[in-house]
């Protein structure tokens, strides 16, 4: 039996639920809850606690951001299944199969002799899928060779740059030949990108090999001496080369300082690129084709030639060198024009004044005195223009130059200035405004040695180089080739340190001087040999060596040819002799 107490109790909490939200229904149990007995409930068992209802309102809340992110994923999938499902479709399938390429095999480069100048090297590093370019380690062949640049790829590894691209020299000029074609692969992989298959579509076709007609052994033994007389001379730089006159073949050319091609190829020496970059002596640069240089009196057989053809002197003419020429000035009569000869040479005929290099006998004949008629500028420049002077010589090597031959125009041109007589005679002599590549010299000289056949130059093996004929006359030729004989054998010849016991050479010093205080010239010997029979045209040149340097053009050249007696007689005709 319930008591009053307890039904009162009852009646309370009815009443107090109802005061408080009258629409509240209130179950049985929460009836029959005592809170007397709350106490004695384990709390940690969460007896003696009610869940509440959630609120319709939080529900509706829940409902909504549901409804959000479902809307927010059928958008998505309906722009990835339909809107733009072909679109994503191609780039699931690029994803899981790649096209790329097989990077061709370069093409080696040999010497005449076979031996290996360029080749192909696995990368020891890892860095490249391909071979990497390595080279010979002979000096002063960086700028004839050349280097390459590698195929390069984009962070993703997707090659934007296939090819490899040659800088310079033959790397360069031979590229297409060298290079190849390159073929194609297909890369499949999984969802995690890990490379599951690969299939070869196109097999790459290596390059062609490039045999050259260039002796490695000879142009480092050029480059070599080149070096040692700079350092004991104080010149800037120099430059040599060695031609076939029957052919064109180059068969020695070199150029100081050189680079290493590896290094450049790599990249990874900063340093020493840098120092490359920065040398004022241009590394980069090939003198023998690039660089143009004042040529003083190695020009001075050709006027001699075309005063011979034109009837201006016979070569038995007596000229009398007293040291200089004396111009009276009309308008100021103390102060006349005196053009100077570098030393007192006396009586000479045409021979002796090749031999002595007279440059009072040369600028009578270019632009006369006295009695003797003179071939005058315009004359001069035809014959220049005929022997190749202020063109290139068409050699499949990058950047040759053309070079420049003063005349009249050019001088209106360049200081809107009239031609004088003082400019005539200063032509003759290879100063003044004349500037000329190594090259053009020796393609000149490599005319003067085979008959008038004026060559384009070139550097493959066994090819037969086209050419022009000069139609020299052959009488006047040989006054001229026996005056450069005598210059390596006569008293006062100034090319005695060519003449040798094993071979008879024909040869042009040269000195031009460089400034107006006469502290910096130019040195250069060029010429060809056997005098009798030529086979090989040479030109050597010592670049910006102060004037009191005692070692020229010349020397180097004889100790050249020493080398070549020693070490590869068969360019002398000789056999060689066997320790």
């Amino acid at each position: 039996m319930i008591s009053p107490s307890v039904y009162f109790g009852i009646d309370s909490t009815i009443m107090f639920w109802r005061w408080r939200k009258k629409d509240t229904p209130v179950a049985y149990e929460e009836i029959l809850l005592d809170s007397s007995n709350l106490p004695s409930f384990n709390r940690g068992r969460m007896e003696g606690r009610m869940e509440l209802p959630i609120a319709i309102r939080n529900i509706g809340i829940v409902a909504a951001i549901f409804v959000i992110i479902a809307g927010w994923f059928f958008s998505k999938l309906f722009v990835l299944q339909i809107a733009r499902g072909d679109e994503y479709y191609d780039i699931s399938e690029n994803n899981s199969i790649d096209e790329t390429v097989i990077i061709a095999e370069r093409g080696v480069i040999y010497d005449r002799n076979d031996e290996l100048l360029a080749w192909n090297e696995p990368d020891k590093d890892g860095m490249y899928s391909f071979p990497v370019r390595a080279y010979t380690d002979r000096q002063g062949l960086g700028q004839l060779i050349g280097y390459v640049s590698y195929p390069l790829k984009d962070k993703k590894g997707f090659y934007y740059r296939t090819e490899y691209v040659g800088r310079n020299g033959v790397e360069a000029s031979y590229n297409d030949i060298l290079g190849g074609t390159n073929g194609e692969q297909l890369i499949e992989t999984n969802a995690f990108s890990e490379v599951i298959g690969e299939h070869v579509v196109d097999l790459p076709t290596a390059g062609t090999e490039v045999r050259l007609s260039l002796d490695a052994k000879l142009s480092e033994a050029m480059y070599d001496i080149i070096a040692t007389s700079t350092a004991q001379s104080g010149s800037r730089s120099g430059a040599a080369a060695i031609m076939d006159v029957h052919t064109g073949e180059i068969v020695g050319m070199t150029s100081f300082p050189s680079y290493d091609p590896e290094v450049m190829a790599d990249g990874d020496d900063a340093d020493l690129i840098a120092q490359y970059n920065t040398d004022d002596r241009f590394p980069f640069l090939n003198k023998v084709l690039a660089g143009a240089y004042t040529p003083g009196s190695i020009v001075k057989p050709f006027v001699a030639y075309a005063a011979l053809t034109e009837g201006i002197i016979s070569p038995d003419k007596i000229i009398v060198s007293t040291g200089e020429i004396v111009i009276p000035n009309p308008y100021n009569p103390s102060n006349p024009s005196i053009f100077r000869d570098w030393r007192v040479q006396g009586k000479m005929t045409m021979q002796e004044a090749i031999a002595y290099s007279s440059n009072v006998y040369f600028y009578t004949i270019g632009g006369g005195f006295g009695d003797q008629k003179g071939l005058g500028i315009t004359k001069m420049d035809e014959y220049f223009a005929r022997f190749g002077f202020g063109t290139t010589t068409g050699v499949n090597l990058a950047n040759e130059q053309s070079g420049t031959v003063p005349s009249p125009a050019w001088k209106k041109e360049l200081f809107d200035d009239d031609w004088r007589l003082g400019d005539t005679y200063y032509t003759a002599i290879g100063q003044y405004g004349w500037q000329v590549t190594p090259l053009q010299m020796l393609v000149a000289y490599g005319a003067l040695a085979n008959g008038g056949k004026l060559f384009v130059p070139h550097i493959e093996k066994g090819k037969m180089g086209t050419y022009r004929d000069l139609d020299l006359d052959p009488w006047a030729l040989g006054i001229v080739r026996e005056g450069m004989h005598m210059t390596t054998n006569y008293p006062g010849g100034t090319a005695r340190s060519l003449e040798k016991k094993y071979v008879k050479v024909a040869a042009k010093s040269g000195t031009a001087e460089l400034d107006f205080a006469k502290a910096r010239l130019n040195t250069w010997a060029a010429g060809y040999w056997p005098y009798e029979d030529p086979q090989y045209a040479f030109i050597v040149l010592m670049e910006n060596a102060p004037y009191s340097n005692r070692i020229g053009g010349t020397k180097l050249a004889g100790d050249i040819l020493d080398w070549i007696h020693n070490n590869a007689p068969e360019y002398l005709g000789l056999e060689a002799v066997e320790e």
